[in-house]
């Protein structure tokens, strides 16, 4: 079974994107200079999957950010939502069950999946199917907007395995998520 794993980062106030998705608080933050792993953990995947709000989000951006595939979960888009220059890295399924899912990217040969987006991480968490959290705490309250944990029916625990603070004034906590 392909296992999942999540790099996001959050507002001090736990909200990954304002209420219309924009990340604009995240942009402005004075990042340059420091290596967040982020490239190391994209070597370490296969692809990404992410909801339809992401995706839509990825698109308004200058260029195309992700080297690896990526599966957009949506129940409303098609594979002719595909802009031309993307469709040999996107694809699209109308699958909304994250084990089916899961399932699919297994028998393409993925392994690791970077599972992106505040509503999709919950349906992964809620499902038992994110192995990892790296999470990036920004610092900033922004009051409002998408949180990437919402309502959970049980606890979730958590092992910390990692903490690192930087200069910007960012801190990335890795954590492993305990099965029951």
């Amino acid at each position: 079974m392909t296992t999942g794993h999540v790099y996001i980062a959050t507002s001090l106030d736990g909200f990954v994107a304002r209420e219309d998705r924009t990340l604009d608080w995240l942009m402005k933050q004075p990042t340059e200079g420091e290596d967040y792993g982020y490239d190391a953990f994209i070597d370490s995947v296969d692809g990404l999957v992410m909801g339809r709000g992401s995706y839509e989000t990825v698109l308004t951006f200058e260029s195309w950010i992700y080297t690896k595939p990526v599966l957009v979960m949506s129940a409303t888009l098609s594979p002719d939502d595909i802009p031309e220059h993307l469709k040999d890295k996107v694809e699209i399924t109308n699958e909304t069950n994250p084990e089916k899912v899961m399932s699919h990217l297994a028998g393409k040969g993925w392994k690791r999946a970077y599972v992106d987006g505040g509503r999709l991480v919950q349906s992964f968490m809620r499902a038992g199917l994110v192995d990892d959290i790296t999470l990036t705490l920004i610092p900033i309250l922004i009051g409002r907007g998408i949180r990437l944990f919402g309502d959970i029916e049980h606890d979730i625990d958590l092992e910390l395995l990692a903490s690192q603070s930087y200069g910007s004034g960012l801190v990335m906590n890795r954590y492993k998520v305990l099965k029951p």
